[in-house]
């Protein structure tokens, strides 16, 4: 089993794989079932995983918080988990508000459903154009403050941002996509964040499923799968996607993993990158992805990697 990690400068040691607990909620991913869901929140478990990342907006009525509690509360001392606030459903239309009131409502309620006292991590899921990011900030240095949380994070943010909230608050973490095809935080942030001894917990790490290479050249997306409206999944893109997958097929068959094994493992790898949050709806996907933890891939088998994500090129996300 892989070493555990630390968040940021903190004690808090956790596994560099996630469970990302956006699928179980049910609001994009199609066929997710309460069972399924709590079953496959304990293979996580099961599997070795100790961190979960959740977020207030995670379902309509709070679902994946609520999942969380009922499938592992028993287990609470040995979890480490994050949540993030700022964003909540109105009319199942999703609303930014950071304001310091709002934020500690979300905490307090997330705390609720989580049916604890205290995370060890809390984001600011994304900057409200209508709140400062400093007046943000000090909302979730009095929660650090009063221990309902015990380290902070914020989500796609950009450097200025990431900047302005350091000042007011320590961030321990900073969650934004990346994945071997969407690198764009190597110019800035990643820097920014390795310097200050900032966690990176990379989201997407198989590109909302693509990367895992499950998905033929001819699927065709039920209605409801939020996926569509990503270029990504289309025309030439799509079709660029798929050479570069056949490419990375090869050296999976050859090396005995899957390609999401091999892809995730690759993220997990790179300078800076502390953990990725594998999403999962179903106990056998978050099996297979924690299955990275057993394994390192060489510095030749990078190589080979880096050599097909050269020759794959810019990605139109």
């Amino acid at each position: 089993m892989a070493p555990l990690r630390n968040i940021g400068n903190t004690n808090i040691q956790i596994t560099p794989i996630a469970m990302g607990c956006w699928p179980i909620s049910g609001v994009t991913s199609v066929d997710v079932t309460e069972q399924a869901s709590l079953a496959t929140l304990q293979a996580a478990f099961d599997s070795g995983i100790n961190f979960f990342d959740t977020a207030y907006c995670y379902g309509y009525e709070g679902e994946s918080e609520r999942l969380i509690a009922r499938a592992l509360g028993d287990k609470r001392d040995q979890l480490v988990i994050a949540t993030k606030g700022g964003i909540h459903w109105a009319d199942r239309k999703q609303v930014r508000n950071a304001s310091p009131a709002r934020i500690k409502q979300e905490c307090d309620e997330s705390l609720e459903r989580l049916n604890t006292d205290r995370v060890e991590l809390y984001y600011l899921h994304g900057p409200d154009p209508e709140i400062s990011v400093s007046e943000s900030a000090d909302a979730f240095k009095e929660l650090l403050d009063a221990g309902k949380i015990l380290s902070v994070g914020v989500s796609n943010f950009n450097l200025e941002q990431l900047q302005e909230f350091a000042a007011v608050c320590p961030i321990s973490a900073y969650q934004p996509r990346y994945n071997m095809l969407q690198r764009e935080i190597e110019a800035d942030r990643l820097p920014w964040c390795i310097k200050n001894q900032v966690s990176v917990m990379a989201y997407w790490p198989l590109m909302k499923g693509l990367l895992a290479g499950k998905l033929p050249r001819a699927h065709e997306f039920a209605p409801e799968d939020g996926r569509q409206k990503y270029p990504m999944f289309h025309g030439e893109e799509w079709e660029k996607n798929q050479d570069f997958l056949d490419k990375l097929r090869i050296l999976a068959e050859e090396w005995n993993h899957t390609i999401a094994q091999l892809v995730i493992r690759w993220t997990i790898q790179q300078t800076g990158i502390t953990c990725a949050l594998c999403g999962a709806k179903r106990p056998e996907q978050i099996e297979e992805n924690a299955e990275v933890m057993n394994f390192e891939l060489s510095p030749s088998q990078i190589e080979s990697i880096d050599r097909l994500i050269q020759q794959r090129g810019p990605i139109c996300s």
